[in-house]
């Protein structure tokens, strides 16, 4: 539902009907009050209970500020009770209410895998899901953010802006929550929508097959070597300074970890590369370093030199090596030298899939995981026919719309370097 004060138009932005863009400025039904107390959450439990249709939910976390990724706020919306804003903090002991509530509707969220794992840590589990960015991707859509896609389907204007706020910060602003309301206001609509673009493209069963695939697909699983990521680690060559990296990230993960603050505002990776280079071995020669001179740092200098000092002791078999360690194939970069015919494989595979993306208006990186198509052509079955090509795509995780479209042109193109 659009408000009053939102019937004037933007005249610089044009959905693709033509028509111009409504700007969606605040709540339909005005902002609901947060709920912060059991007793509260209990009401809108039961309400939400007895409501009809599917759910809207969206969580806020405080990504960019906690290292924990809990919710710090729930959104929920579903026909006939309406909105609600649900802090989490201090409510655990009643969340089985909602819970029990939200066990059986469909849940519409928009890019679901992002927060499936902090309302499952809340003990929030969908029966099944609609994922609205999903839907996006498979219908050949450009922009699949929430904002882009509300305008393209519904020709409605969200106002954006606080998404990476620090949304653990008490009390919550109220434009914080205007955002946060605005949501999952429009969910529900865009899911209709949506439900119809798909059914008119003949992609309902690939979108139902992916919306269980992210329903069961649980938490991401843990990066390995996650210290080989910090920012500034291309200057560092040798084995002893990528110790000292794994040091001081390491010692920088326990300290925001025991904090629950995000490891960059703990020490910057801009820090730990010019530490590295500096390999500095007393306070005075550290804390003369940038960031490491502020209030906060010096009194950490000790800690930082302990790290250092760690990495300087290891004995050299237990060294990082320079290459990182990998389960699947090199970076495709080095195939040509290393591993031609993989490379010639990759290449073919690559132009048959660029061709199916077009001709179904999906994106490649939808039509097959980059991962799965670079081990399936880094080591190829020994038998190269469908069935073999089939059986590799469904053993690395592919749903069976993309093995329907993918196992035979990938054959083709296997078979043919």
């Amino acid at each position: 539902m659009v408000s009053d004060s939102a019937e004037q138009t933007l005249e610089s932005s044009q959905p693709e009907t033509g028509a111009a863009v409504v700007p969606l400025l605040v709540p339909g039904e005005g902002v609901p009050d947060l709920i912060e107390s059991g007793t509260a959450l209990d009401a809108a439990a039961a309400g939400l209970a007895g409501g009809h249709g599917p759910i809207a939910l969206d969580a806020e976390r405080a990504s960019g500020f906690r290292y924990s990724g809990r919710a710090y706020l729930v959104q929920l919306r579903r026909a006939g009770p309406g909105s609600f804003l649900v802090d989490p903090i201090d409510l655990g002991s009643s969340m089985p209410a909602l819970a029990k509530a939200l066990d059986g509707p469909e849940w519409v969220l928009h890019a679901a895998s992002q927060d499936l794992p902090c309302l499952a840590e809340l003990g929030l589990h969908p029966a099944s899901l609609f994922d609205t960015e999903l839907a996006g991707r498979l219908l050949g859509f450009e922009r699949v953010g929430l904002a882009a896609i509300v305008e393209r389907v519904l020709g409605l204007g969200l106002v954006k802006g606080h998404g990476a706020a620090d949304w653990s910060k008490r009390p919550l602003p109220q434009p914080w929550l205007v955002y946060a309301a605005l949501d999952v206001e429009v969910l529900l609509e865009l899911r209709e929508a949506l439900v119809a673009e798909l059914a008119e493209q003949d992609k309902t069963n690939w979108a139902a097959q992916e919306f269980e695939h992210v329903r069961t697909a649980g938490g991401p699983r843990p990066k390995t070597e996650r210290w080989r990521r910090t920012s500034g680690i291309h200057k560092l060559r040798q084995p002893r300074q990528l110790a000292a990296v794994r040091e001081l990230w390491l010692q920088r993960d326990q300290l925001a970890a025991a904090r629950d603050i995000a490891p960059g505002r703990v020490l910057p990776d801009a820090a730990i590369a010019s530490a590295v280079l500096a390999d500095p071995t007393d306070v005075a020669t550290l804390t003369a370093l940038p960031v490491f001179g502020g209030r906060m740092q010096r009194r950490q200098a000790r800690t930082w030199l302990s790290a250092l000092e760690r990495a300087r002791a290891l004995p050299e078999d237990e060294l990082p090596s320079v290459t990182p360690q990998n389960d699947g194939p090199p970076p495709v970069a080095r195939w040509a030298d290393r591993h031609p015919e993989a490379a010639a494989r990759f290449a073919a595979a690559r132009t048959a899939l660029a061709a199916l993306s077009e001709a179904h208006r999906v994106p490649v990186e939808n039509l097959l995981l980059p991962d799965l198509l670079r081990r399936t052509c880094w080591t190829p079955p020994d038998e190269l026919d469908v069935d073999s090509v089939d059986e590799a795509l469904r053993a690395g995780g592919a749903r069976p719309w993309q093995r329907a479209l993918a196992a035979d042109p990938l054959t083709i193109a296997l078979r043919a370097t």
